[in-house]
């Protein structure tokens, strides 16, 4: 009876009730948040990820010039229709290079985290010239105004600078040689072994950066280029077989 008067009289003064909410929740915050301080990092490491190249960086600058990302979101979310649909459910970890990150709220098109090699380059070309002709009920907008286009990467050195004041792990080799990294990934005929390397070390494996004319034209360096370039690396990071195996191994 004691403890239902107290509970009463809560009850009837608002501004006690207000305070003792408050400091209920500043306790359980406190809970929360206090670890955090001590840790050097929340997002577990995965095998595989790196920055991304000059060139994908650009095409993704693209992606975003465009608002792709009104549409498509780059997150697939642990529910088994999501997963059985699109692949493996999206790690911290795929993100954590991604300022800003494009997970997205809605989608109009499908989800695009698992994309990179779905497709050949030669369909990303007609789907950005005439979406229909590959996806009849699309609803997309063409992008053929970028199909020949000569990319702008005057600014590809401020772009990583500014990546790698945020934490992503540019090294100073990769600042200087930013334009010429660039420029070699679309022309499989050049020295592009160094900068395969420069990227494909901080991954911890080969095979994550891939060196082609993109847009099938290596005499040029396109805005379809870098974004053909950034989408076909979307999701490619990760070897999934190998994660799901020593996840399943776990839990044994």
């Amino acid at each position: 009876m004691s403890l239902f008067n107290k509970h009463s009289f809560l009850e009837k003064h608002s501004s006690i009730l207000t305070i003792g909410i408050l400091f209920v929740v500043a306790i359980g915050g406190l809970i929360e948040i206090a670890p955090l301080f001590y840790l050097k990092n929340t997002i577990e490491k995965v095998e595989g990820m790196r920055p991304y190249t000059p060139l994908e960086l650009a095409g993704r600058n693209i992606y975003i010039r465009e608002g792709c990302y009104v549409c498509h979101s780059q997150m697939v979310r642990p529910l088994r229709d999501e997963v059985e649909r699109y692949g493996h459910y999206s790690l911290a970890a795929e993100s954590m290079y991604d300022h800003p990150f494009q997970w997205g709220s809605k989608r109009t098109g499908p989800d695009l985290a698992r994309l990179g090699g779905k497709y050949a380059d030669t369909w990303h070309m007609d789907h950005m010239k005439d979406p229909r002709s590959v996806v009849p009920e699309s609803v997309m907008p063409p992008y053929a105004f970028m199909i020949g286009r000569p990319l702008k990467f005057e600014n590809i050195e401020a772009d990583i600078k500014a990546m790698k004041a945020l934490g992503v792990p540019y090294t100073d080799e990769m600042v200087e040689f930013a334009k010429s990294d660039l420029i070699v990934q679309t022309d499989p005929n050049s020295d592009w072994e160094e900068m395969v390397e420069r990227y494909e070390n901080l991954a911890g494996r080969e095979g994550s950066v891939a060196v082609r004319a993109f847009d099938g034209d290596p005499e040029n360096v396109t805005e379809m280029d870098a974004l053909i370039a950034y989408m076909q690396m979307l999701g490619s990071l990760v070897d999934f077989d190998k994660y799901e195996a020593d996840d399943l191994h776990n839990r044994r």
